[in-house]
């Protein structure tokens, strides 16, 4: 496999690992330099050149953009998508994970934890944002800031707002979050390869610092992830788009509570803690990977006029409860079921004398107008009200 690393900085930690466990497994490795590659766009030959040169096209590449770099990396990255060169972490994928709000806008419709979250731009919204984030003490986030940069912890409302007034004076834009007071100054980063959790690691804060980052004296140690924060990190990176990356989570009373998710995570940290060789994990994964590329079901699968792929909601009451699928006669209107989803499982290619359950979700694939009335319609969500507070208006004195 020939692979390009896409890095402006080659002698780092994590791209010197890579390039390592690459040759090591006999594989052609290249650092590209990100900002040296040009984008060539003509009708139907998009192409990329590299110190103005025609680049020679790899097997894959593996992006490491870094955040000063984020619009330019992308499109980059997207430019090898056109050319149809296999990439874990796609251009879409990174973007969305190094915009902190737009990545919590996407997780918060998927049932994974997040601290809560608010962002608003007038002052006059700012207290009560506060407010509904849980009060004081509560986090403040800069948007755009990495390993802890940008995040300050108020423990007054009242500091709170003179803080969050004169970052907006300066143009910067700030999330509001909840402060997870029992995870200690501790978090979780689990590293994510393909569908699983290679390695994962505790970082707890020194001394009086409340940040955990490696990169702010934080020290890290070896764990066994609980089952459910694997789960959330896993369904996290495929929310996000990301088959490479890493998830930081706190220890919330009510489970993980997802921060962020990183699109290029730094190896050292987390090799010297478990001592496992993740940068050769990353290489097998991608040379797995394009030895047997996956492919975008819902794309290949309704090519095919008059046919679709839809997820189907067997909910309370429906007559396919306690029903095999082979008794549910879909496959008789011309619907197969390509996986059964049940609560955290997925069973693929499921055989016809599984009995259905309530809330199980078919991936099915058919005749679109057979499976237009299989799918129940959305409910309309109940918005939260917050009450507030009756006072009494005293009666006017008769004239």
């Amino acid at each position: 496999m020939k692979l390009s690393i896409l890095s402006c900085s080659p002698k780092c930690y994590s791209t010197r690992r890579l390039v390592e466990a690459g040759r090591k497994r006999g594989h052609k490795i290249e650092v590209l330099n990100t900002l040296r590659l040009t984008i060539g766009l003509d009708q139907g030959d998009p192409d990329l050149y590299y110190h103005a040169k025609p680049l020679r096209t790899p097997d894959a590449v593996l992006p490491r953009i870094g955040t000063s770099i984020t619009r330019y990396g992308t499109a980059v990255v997207r430019q090898f998508e056109q050319m149809d060169i296999f990439t874990p972490n796609t251009a879409a994928g990174i973007g969305n994970s190094r915009d902190k709000l737009r990545s919590l806008q996407i997780l918060s419709r998927h049932d994974v934890g997040i601290p809560s979250t608010a962002y608003v731009d007038d002052k006059r919204d700012v207290e009560s944002a506060l407010q509904r984030v849980g009060g004081a003490p509560v986090i403040i986030k800069l948007l755009e800031g990495t390993q802890g940069v940008g995040v300050i912890l108020a423990d007054k409302i009242e500091i709170a707002k003179a803080i969050v007034e004169t970052l907006h004076s300066t143009k910067q834009q700030v999330l509001l979050q909840k402060f997870v007071a029992e995870s200690k100054g501790k978090d979780v980063r689990a590293f994510v390869i393909g569908d699983r959790v290679v390695a994962a690691i505790r970082r707890t804060a020194q001394g009086q610092e409340f940040r955990s980052n490696v990169h702010r004296g934080g020290k890290a140690e070896a764990i066994k992830l609980d089952p459910a924060y694997e789960e959330a990190a896993v369904r996290a990176a495929q929310i996000m788009g990301l088959r490479i990356c890493g998830v930081d989570m706190l220890e919330g009373a009510d489970g993980p509570q997802i921060m962020e998710v990183n699109s290029s995570p730094g190896l050292e940290g987390i090799e010297g803690a478990t001592g496992l060789d993740i940068a050769g994990e990353i290489i097998d994964y991608i040379a797995d990977q394009v030895k047997f590329p996956e492919i975008d079901i819902r794309q290949r699968l309704t090519v095919s006029r008059g046919y679709s792929v839809a997820d189907i909601h067997i909910p309370e009451g429906s007559t396919y409860i306690g029903k095999s699928i082979e008794e549910t006669g879909l496959r008789d209107q011309d619907v197969v079921v390509l996986t059964l989803r049940r609560k955290s499982s997925v069973i693929s290619n499921p055989k016809g004398t599984r009995v259905l359950e309530a809330d199980d979700t078919l991936l099915c694939y058919g005749k679109s107008e057979h499976m237009k009335g299989l799918i129940p319609a959305k409910k309309k969500k109940r918005r939260k009200i917050a009450k507030l507070p009756v006072q009494e208006i005293p009666n006017e004195p008769n004239s």
